[in-house]
């Protein structure tokens, strides 16, 4: 045994001692407040230190406490961003991949790991109506975006070889989650190549403004090659007239890449809102938010695993696979950028089997009731006006009487509830957004008299 190997004993109590304080975290969540309140100087000074050359051994858990003291909780009152509340049976999973430990490369590398990945990738994809597609785990929805980005640019105007030779264009509405413009960056199409297309009244982006942008570019001698469209607008939850953004894909022969990473797997609650969901080429989806999971889990959807292969598939003469049976030859770098990859869908095997389909299809539901009662909470408020309504579980709203970034700020403070917020046709919003599993009505109601108190506290 070596040093850094543990006896039965020491792994057993120290085992016994972290799953005490992932216990007892879980236990006092209501108790905690919504927001972390600490300050940079008090984070520098608790971690902040050398690596001696001595080791602490399992007194090194007891830093955990100042850890979670100093961390934001991923309890009920949380509804910033968008981000996912955290299920415990996911977080005890996450151990046991860990424990494990599979690279999960390809097959022969580790061979459960890969058929679980790819059986909860299906999952993920009957979920939105996409039966059939196939896909990848990954860090989320950045990653995926700049991935199904990727097969874009390889389809339509091949790069990996010779680099970008023409000027490729991209279209994306302007409420564009901002991992599209690093995407485009990146990807070395220039920034100045996406275009910005305008929304309707609804933020929805305009069809009809997008065929008007693809002709001029056109016209210009450009090379339109992909649009982006959202399912779920990060700051509104607006979903794009889906159907008939992909007759003009079909009809211009463009890629079409849809950002489900907020909104797509609410269509396990509201089918109804995705239609034309599987029309697109490759999908975004993020189970850190509507699934819940624990950070990260993120998922590329595809249709062709052709093209997937055409746009990754560059391997060494240290990884060729030779086996030609097609289960155990089967490779996700092939198919993703990753080379390394962790065993992401165990705590998805795990935590969507304890529970069952039908309750996280109410949870989403209960998410969504929420937000419809905080859109008629204020509307029953004269001093707040809601800024945008959108299908989803994203509201933003404003108070008409007062300083709304001193109100944010404010809340924030007083760590009862945590929104955000969002910029609304050029105006700043208060933003609450409802990803979370143990949130409860009780909660909802605390964000407008959170609001309500903040404004009057910052009257001058």
């Amino acid at each position: 045994m070596t040093r850094l190997e543990l006896s039965p004993d020491q792994l057993s109590a120290t085992m016994e001692k972290a799953f005490a304080l992932a216990k007892d975290f879980w236990a006092t969540l209501p108790e905690r407040g919504s927001y972390h309140g600490t300050t940079g100087e008090e984070t520098t000074r608790l971690f902040t230190r050398a690596w001696d050359e001595a080791g602490r051994g399992a007194a090194v858990l007891d830093d955990f406490t100042a850890i979670a003291d100093h961390s934001r909780p991923p309890g009920g009152k949380f509804f910033g961003y968008v981000l996912g509340s955290n299920e415990q049976v996911a977080a005890l999973a996450e151990f046991l991949a860990a424990t494990l430990h599979q690279n999960v490369t390809a097959w022969r590398s580790g061979p459960a790991a890969v058929a679980i990945e790819r059986t909860v990738v299906s999952w993920l994809a009957d979920a939105v109506g996409c039966s059939g597609f196939l896909g990848s785990l990954c860090g989320g929805g950045s990653a995926a975006n700049l991935m199904g980005l990727a097969m874009a640019r390889e389809a339509k105007a091949p790069a990996n070889e010779d680099g970008v030779r023409a000027e490729c264009i991209v279209y994306a509405s302007d409420q564009a989650h901002m991992s599209i413009d690093k995407a485009v960056a990146l990807l070395g199409l220039g920034k100045r190549n996406l275009r910005v297309v305008a929304t309707d009244e609804d933020l929805r982006m305009r069809p009809d403004a997008l065929a008007a942008a693809i002709a001029a570019d056109r016209q210009a001698g450009k090379r339109p090659i992909a649009i982006v469209a959202s399912a779920g607008a990060v700051s509104t939850g607006a979903i794009d007239p889906l159907p008939a953004i992909a007759a003009i894909a079909r009809a211009e022969g463009l890629w079409l890449h849809v950002d489900g990473a907020y909104g797509a797997l609410a269509a396990l609650a509201r089918p109804d809102l995705f239609e034309g969901l599987a029309l697109a080429d490759s999908l975004s989806l993020d189970a850190h938010k509507w699934l819940y999971q624990p950070l990260d889990c993120g998922c590329l959807l595809f249709r062709d695993s052709a093209a997937a292969r055409a746009a990754f598939s560059h391997s060494g003469d240290y990884v060729k696979v030779t086996n030609t049976d097609p289960v155990e030859a089967f490779a996700f770098f092939d198919e993703s950028i990753e080379l390394s990859r962790r065993f992401r869908a165990l705590k998805l095997w795990m935590s969507l089997q304890y529970h069952g389909r039908s309750a996280f299809r109410e949870a989403i539901a209960q998410d969504l009731r929420h937000a419809r009662l905080l859109e008629e909470l204020i509307g029953a408020e004269p001093d707040l006006e809601l800024m945008a309504t959108g299908p989803l579980s994203a509201v933003c709203f404003r108070h008409r009487n007062a300083d709304n970034e001193a109100i944010l700020k404010r809340i924030i403070e007083r760590g009862r509830v945590y929104i955000s917020n969002a910029t609304i046709r050029r105006e700043f919003a208060l933003r609450a957004c409802f990803v979370n599993n143990r949130a409860c009505e009780e909660d909802v109601r605390a964000i407008v008299t959170e609001v309500l108190a903040a404004a009057k506290a910052s009257a001058p």
